[in-house]
């Protein structure tokens, strides 16, 4: 996965400058890493997010910088809060000969036994790091979850030997998890009223206090 965007190189300017920037459709951002110094820059708005809607963010990016190409990873893209709009963007500079660490998705594919069952499936953590050579990193990796029943799990340690990547988490790291459908209903079972019995005695009905 690899794509080409533009990147013009700018002066470090105010907060009202960059609001400037944003305005005029490019948005703000800084270059660093393998064989660069720290340079910032600017990236049409446009370009970059129909990028990032095509390949996503795990791409490896060509900046065109001056002529001269550059390959980077996105390392961070700051957005604003309330509109979601990107407001900055980081991109570090690689070795494309050397490996790199990547946190990519986890896609889950195939019904589960225990969801057909009525459990619920849930996934408490939905990507992985890995380390792999940037022309070889993945849209995601998926992992079938059609055998999982009710109250079992899927871990790294299930699949590490079903991908050729090296998984940096350890193999009790959780990826997929089938709960069971009455969990809620039994916790709740468990916290019926406990109002200590009433007995009958002295010919009157009296309950002992709680402590």
């Amino acid at each position: 996965m690899t794509t080409v965007l533009t990147a013009n190189k700018r002066e470090k300017g105010s907060r009202s400058s960059l609001t400037q920037l944003r305005q005029n459709g490019a948005i703000p951002g800084v270059v660093y890493g393998y064989q660069m110094e720290p340079t910032t820059i600017t990236v049409d708005a446009r370009a970059f997010a129909k990028i990032l809607a095509t390949f996503g963010n795990k791409s490896v990016f060509h900046l065109d910088m001056d002529g001269r190409q550059i390959n980077a990873v996105l390392t961070e893209v700051q957005r604003c809060a309330l509109k979601g709009n990107v407001k900055h963007v980081d991109f570090k500079t690689i070795n494309m000969s050397e490996e790199l660490e990547v946190d990519i998705p986890v896609t889950v594919v195939g019904h589960a036994a225990g969801v057909a069952d009525g459990g619920f499936l849930l996934q408490p953590n939905r990507e992985v790091r890995i380390k792999v050579k940037p022309t070889e990193i993945p849209e995601s990796i998926e992992v079938d979850v059609t055998n999982l029943a009710i109250g079992t799990s899927l871990y790294v340690g299930d699949i590490r030997q079903q991908f050729s990547l090296d998984i940096l988490q350890e193999d009790d790291y959780t990826l997929v998890t089938i709960t069971p459908p009455a969990a809620e209903n039994e916790q709740e079972d468990d916290t019926v009223d406990d109002t200590p019995e009433v007995i009958e005695a002295t010919g009157q009905n009296t309950a002992e206090p709680r402590e």
